[in-house]
């Protein structure tokens, strides 16, 4: 059996969750005797299709003279997935993200995967211009088999979407359990610190975070909050110095060896959403060793179980005392690091591999 995945992810996404999730899942397809797949990608900027991959991935070179024009790189990859969709000896279609290009001419089975319903659950918050809903609604009426990333993932789109349970198959994210942690030194990192990863905006809830930080610090003086990701906006610079913790905090833009090094010396991870279709960074921090402090909201209690610590999504209150005992009791940051370990052996790459080749072949 054949898998065509196309290049949406990796001409848009230098890191992230789901350009892993795809290139781990190609890696993983290309291990089974009896199944192959194939990707064509001009202009990638991905870091997850480094130079170890070019060869089985059948990469196509970036094309320069297309360099500054996106819409020109678009437009040749759709040309070369749509050709590829001719081809007889593809058996299933798995896009890496929502454009509907193929839609109209699509003949083959099409399976798509979900990675959450924030688009849908929290409009209000996204560009009234933004298509991503739209163009995922066609993909889910398009699919042959979705697949949801959680149970909670499942029961929403089952909530916006008028569709046979049967059709959607929850298979979790999944970590490689038994690739070796590789850290990388990072200059002047602090002795005490929370740490926090990704995005800020919206639903992430990164506002009632610097509030509760704020009020925490003035119990703890020496503590400090990094940030793993992005520079921070005006707004945000902001925001710290309103809440007087601008000298207390720190952006750090961390490459993945890093990233482990933030998680391993951290006292806790802080994940407060108010929505995640699933939430990779547990798991990353299960495998660090690192005490998870998560909001009670949306998936988390399915994925994280009794391995977290939760506070209440909207209670600042909750968030500063669950914080405060968290840095107070070692024996508490101990007890999660071990179930964290134990959790983290339900969540293996391999286990949701052969969960969605099981699915392409139930299509072939």
């Amino acid at each position: 059996m054949k898998v065509l995945f196309d290049y949406q992810i990796f001409v848009a996404q230098k890191f992230g969750g789901i350009s892993r999730y795809f290139a781990e899942l190609m890696n993983g397809v290309d291990k089974f005797e009896d199944m192959s797949y194939s990707l064509n990608v001009f202009g990638n900027i991905n870091h997850y299709l480094s130079e170890k991959h070019i060869g089985a991935f059948n990469f196509v070179e970036k094309i320069k003279k297309y360099e500054r024009k996106t819409h020109k790189i678009i437009k040749k990859n759709q040309l070369v997935t749509l050709n590829s969709l001719q081809d007889p000896s593809i058996d299933v279609f798995h896009p890496t993200y929502y454009d509907p290009y193929f839609i109209q001419v699509l003949k083959k089975p099409l399976v798509i995967t979900i990675h959450d319903m924030i688009y849908e659950n929290y409009p209000d918050i996204f560009s009234s211009d933004s298509p991503i809903a739209h163009h995922k609604r066609l993909h889910i009426e398009k699919a042959d088999k979705i697949i949801a990333v959680s149970e909670k993932t499942k029961s929403d789109i089952l909530k916006y979407y008028n569709l046979n349970d049967d059709k959607i198959e929850v298979v979790y994210h999944g970590i490689n359990l038994n690739q070796s942690l590789v850290y990388e030194d990072i200059r002047n990192l602090p002795e005490s610190y929370i740490l926090y990863v990704g995005n800020r905006y919206g639903y992430k809830n990164f506002s009632l975070l610097v509030q509760a930080f704020s009020k925490l610090s003035k119990q703890f003086p020496e503590l400090k909050l990094v940030l793993a990701g992005s520079s921070l906006a005006i707004s945000e610079q902001e925001h710290l110095y309103r809440n007087h913790i601008t000298d207390k905090v720190i952006q750090v833009a961390a490459t993945d060896e890093q990233l482990n090094l933030l998680y391993k010396r951290a006292l806790f991870f802080v994940y407060p959403s108010l929505y995640e279709g699933f939430g990779l960074p547990i798991l990353e921090a299960f495998k660090n060793e690192c005490p998870v402090l998560l909001s009670n909201a949306s998936c988390f209690p399915e994925i994280a179980g009794d391995a977290a610590a939760y506070f209440e999504v909207e209670s600042l209150d909750s968030f500063v005392s669950e914080m405060k005992s968290l840095l107070e009791s070692k024996l508490l940051r101990e007890s999660l690091i071990k179930k964290g370990k134990e959790k983290l052996i339900n969540y293996s790459m391999h286990s949701c591999i052969e969960k969605t080749i099981k699915i392409y072949k139930s299509l072939g």
